[in-house]
């Protein structure tokens, strides 16, 4: 357990550290937002998913162009302002009583998440070796989802009070959380910007590098997942099976603490291109057959029901800890190293496409279509997986000469 949340001392435990800081605050803020949108603000459900359908929308835009100032500006001084900015963000949630600064308020919060984002990611390219790097994001990973614990536990203490107070305090918890985040920043060294990346000569930038756009494609198609465990898998359960309402929390704690155990040891052996690949391909092939055990839930009796859940849940599970380490290793491999943030800016678009059109497509193909659309989730995500490696190699054909990272890191004074 120690391996996998204690990441070397240095720079590594540093970040590993601002992870934690602020993903404590988010758990809280995740588990409670929607009931204080409506409680608190005084908004209606359906408005509060309007607005925060359009606040991520706008987040996605800007994460390019935030990522591409880290690049320029130098990512260690541009992530601890979009931190700062997040908890500005978070703290205005407070204040706000009307739909419009709602909207406004949900805006720069999502902005400033996705640039942070990107900003960190640049940062610890410049900061840790390339060999190193998906080791470091497998810690990450583990911290992230042990503080989302920590916070959504919080968070539930919150709702058992059910007192406006209560809310505020979890609003509160997650501004301070990012302030100790940016703190935590402040001490890591700072990484000289790329001269490189003020040549105009990119014209539409990350958008220009046609393989890249579609690797970072056929990486949302298997970030399905994500919102398969918070939206999808529920909705089956209560409307497609006779298995009781409280095995969704169960699967949802499943899943947070075998990440937390396995991640780390899952990444370890993608090291380059090539294993990484070989890891996204082997997520499709246990990502259909999770789809497919899922589907035998419905028509059984309740235990028989659960018994299949829960070992479709964790071949979920073993897919999604595959797919992300060769995905981290190919979102920083295939990238320049002189306009880093851009890149990582953009793949990051990603999970907020996931998350804004997923609902949509499971609720059709899941509770829709029952057995049939877990078949086809499956048989595209096992698609999306093997298109992977044509992909990469398509990348890698049409890369220009190699070039290692021109950022140093400036100690510390």
């Amino acid at each position: 357990m120690t391996n996998s949340l204690v990441p070397p001392a240095g720079p590594q435990r540093v970040l590993a550290l601002a992870q934690l800081a602020n993903s404590v605050g988010d758990g809280a803020y995740y588990v409670t937002s929607a009931l204080y949108f409506t409680y608190v603000v005084g908004l209606a459900p359906g408005r509060v998913g309007l607005g925060l359908t359009v606040a991520w929308a706008v987040g996605s835009l800007v994460g390019v162009p935030l990522g591409r100032l880290a690049d320029r500006r130098g990512p260690r001084g541009t992530a601890v302002l979009l931190a700062l900015a997040t908890a500005a963000a978070v703290a205005s949630f407070l204040v706000v009583r009307g739909f419009l600064p709602f909207v406004l308020a949900a805006c720069a919060y999502a902005s400033a998440q996705s640039g942070l984002a990107a900003a960190r990611q640049a940062l610890l390219a410049g900061l840790v070796p390339a060999g190193e790097r998906t080791g470091l994001l497998a810690h990450l990973q583990s911290t992230l989802n042990a503080g989302l614990a920590v916070g959504a536990g919080l968070g539930g203490l919150a709702l058992h009070a059910g007192t406006r107070a209560a809310y505020l305090g979890v609003f509160a918890l997650d501004a301070v959380s990012f302030l100790l985040c940016a703190a935590l920043m402040l001490r890591l060294p700072s990484v000289a910007p790329v001269s490189a990346v003020v040549r105009r000569n990119h014209g539409l930038g990350v958008l220009r590098d046609r393989p890249y756009v579609l690797v970072t494609f056929l990486n949302t198609v298997l970030l399905l997942r994500m919102p398969l465990l918070s939206l999808g898998i529920p909705l089956w359960i209560t409307e497609r099976t006779e298995a009781p309402a409280w095995l969704v929390s169960a699967l949802f704690v499943l899943n947070t603490g075998a990440v937390m155990v396995f991640q780390v040891r899952m990444a370890r052996g993608v090291t380059g291109l090539a294993s990484a690949t070989r890891a996204v391909r082997r997520s499709g092939l246990v990502m259909l057959a999770s789809c497919a055990v899922f589907a035998l839930s419905s028509g059984v009796s309740p235990w028989v029901a659960v018994g299949v859940l829960v070992a479709g849940a964790v071949l979920q599970v073993v897919a999604e800890m595959q797919q992300s380490a060769g995905s981290w290793q190919l979102a920083f491999d295939l990238a320049p190293a002189d306009r880093m943030g851009e890149y990582q800016g953009f793949f990051g678009t990603g999970v907020t496409v996931a998350r804004t059109m997923g609902p949509l497509v499971l609720t059709a193909l899941l509770v829709g279509w029952g057995t049939p659309g877990w078949l086809l989730l499956g048989g595209v995500m096992l698609a999306a997986s093997y298109a992977m490696g044509p992909a990469t190699r398509w990348a890698t054909a049409t890369a220009g000469p190699s070039k290692e990272p021109v950022r140093q890191p400036v100690p510390v004074n």
